[in-house]
């Protein structure tokens, strides 16, 4: 089997790849396996080193990542560099912090000596998405690697000429053959890796169908799996805010990435009397965005990473709209290119509101009062992570426990960062990514008891 990686501005051929058959990729987990055994016992002094020059490659080759990720997806180019620089963070990251995160904690109790030491558990096999090609795997890659652990990477199909590219990055750092490796196999090879007795965790960032999917093979197999899915934030709006600075973060927190993120703000609930500012002054600064070529330095709005995205995204338009929402703004599909759209009114019950929108599309909601943004917040199958916008705090911070989602931002969109744990509840998965929990998932934390 081929596949084709296709730029998604002009349809043009990126890359083709060919697929491993099973023989190949068994062979490629034997490696994975026997590579473990020695990769384990290299003191964490020299792993940490290790993922350190990773971020060192990542900075000196940033350029041509970053164009790989824009013809292959359609970022704009600049968020294309911000990605990859993202990355070589999260690799200083762990390699500043493993040490302390992989110490022994010691337990008192009647032993002569009680603790816990954090030993690798073999082989990780990624299953990663196209949306962010560099920054998901290397937030997994990096503390998964320097806990001592091995890895493997299932990526989407159309950034497979990212996952070549990350696969060299640990070649270029000097990491030993087999400690990371790049497979290039369709999704019906999924249970044989997963199956694989070397394979002895899986993570997942993607769809809710395919996290289903997986932590049901995983779970078959008794093998650990956390899963990073969907999501539906809310963007809530006070009527103390600072109106001007809450759109500046909004506009943000929808579009980049042309909206496909999973934890971009997708509804907008705006309390009382600041609808009609908020809303106002959020499609005008929508309209000032700049659409185009994506390595074009200017261009802030690109095309979508593939047309049955776009596809999608104009579905749930028109069915909000048909619902009885209030087209404001854009609307339109030519192939791709979906326009940076707002609706106004948007209720309970539409699309717009009720599912996951993934692209430049922005669901206006009003709410009576404080207490009733909240509870449309809640109102979800998703729960990655809410937005609070006010001049009160003080208040925002009383109201964090109404919030049942796996992040709570105040006054700033929702993102990740390699010092705080990131990760969703209900159909958004579960797990934690980055900071010590992210490290703390794919390690035996194993009890020593000495009398």
């Amino acid at each position: 089997m081929e596949f084709k990686s296709i730029n998604p501005y002009n349809n043009q051929k990126v890359g083709s790849y060919t697929a491993l058959s099973k023989a190949e990729t068994t062979a490629r987990l034997d490696t994975a396996q026997t590579a473990f055994q020695s990769w384990r016992k290299v003191p964490l002094a020299d792993r940490a080193h290790l993922i350190k020059k990773a971020g060192q490659v990542l900075r000196d080759h940033v350029e041509e990542y970053a164009k790989m990720i824009t013809l292959e997806m359609g970022k704009p180019i600049a968020e294309s560099r911000s990605e990859v620089n993202k990355c070589a963070w999260v690799c200083d990251y762990y390699a500043e912090n493993a040490a302390a995160f992989l110490a022994d904690e010691v337990i008192a109790t009647d032993a002569q000596q009680s603790f816990v030491r954090h030993d690798p558990l073999g082989t990780v096999l990624a299953i990663m998405p196209w949306n962010f090609p560099f920054w998901q795997v290397f937030r997994y890659a990096a503390p998964t690697l320097t806990a001592g652990n091995t890895g493997l990477l299932k990526h989407a199909p159309n950034v497979f000429g990212c996952a070549q590219l990350i696969a060299g990055v640990f070649v270029k750092a000097g990491f030993p053959p087999g400690v990371f490796q790049n497979l290039i196999v369709h999704h019906d090879l999924t249970e044989h890796i997963i199956a694989h007795d070397g394979v002895r965790a899986v993570t997942l960032t993607g769809s809710e169908r395919a996290g289903a999917a997986v932590a049901e093979i995983a779970g078959r197999h008794l093998k650990k799996s956390v899963l990073e899915l969907g999501g539906n934030n809310a963007f809530i709006v006070l009527e103390d805010a600072a109106i001007d600075q809450a759109v500046k973060t909004a506009i943000t927190a929808r579009m980049l990435n042309c909206g496909q993120s999973c934890i971009a703000a997708k509804r907008f609930i705006l309390v009382g009397g600041i609808y009609d500012e908020f809303v106002t002054k959020f499609t005008a600064a929508v309209r000032k965005l700049k659409a185009g070529d994506p390595l074009a330095e200017t261009t802030q709005v690109g095309p979508l990473a593939r047309k049955d995205l776009a596809d999608q995204l104009n579905r749930q338009v028109v069915e909000s709209v048909r619902q009885g929402a209030e087209l404001l703004l854009g609307g339109h599909q030519l192939g791709c290119y979906h326009e940076p759209t707002v609706l106004g009114n948007v209720q309970p019950g539409m699309a717009a509101f009720d599912e996951e929108t993934f692209g430049p599309l922005a669901a206006m909601v009003k709410a009576t009062d404080i207490d009733h943004a909240f509870e449309l917040s809640e109102l979800s199958k998703y729960g990655l992570g809410v937005t609070v916008c006010t001049t009160n705090t003080a208040l925002a911070l009383q109201y964090a426990e109404r919030v049942s989602d796996g992040a709570y931002f105040i006054n700033e969109l929702v993102k990740s960062d390699p010092r705080l744990p990131f990760g969703g509840t209900k159909k958004s998965g579960y797990g934690r990514e980055l900071a010590k929990d992210g490290m703390m998932e794919f390690v035996n934390r194993k009890t020593v008891y000495l009398k």
